[in-house]
């Protein structure tokens, strides 16, 4: 998975794996978040988009499931989002 740095107030870098369908995103935080069953286009789109943090909360946000890889702390923490819980 490469990493390309983006101009981003919220985003710091973007990473996809195409054949795990997996989108890692690193915020200016320093947090780092991996998202599964990410399609290719969603990628692409968001590297295109104006606005990399209004594209992330419209399209990425709560709409897959993720989980947070944390740099100080060996847990990972795994959401469902809404909609997937209820099924």
């Amino acid at each position: 998975m490469n990493s390309t740095a983006v101009e981003s107030i919220t985003l710091a870098t973007v990473a996809y794996d195409g054949a795990r369908e997996r989108l890692q995103l690193e915020f200016r935080s320093r947090a780092v978040y991996q998202y599964f069953g990410v399609p290719a286009a969603v990628h692409e789109a968001l590297l295109r988009a104006p606005s990399k943090g209004g594209y992330f909360n419209r399209a990425i946000r709560g709409r897959f499931r993720y989980s947070l890889v944390s740099n100080f702390n060996a847990d990972v923490r795994v959401a469902v989002p809404p909609a997937e819980s209820r099924r």
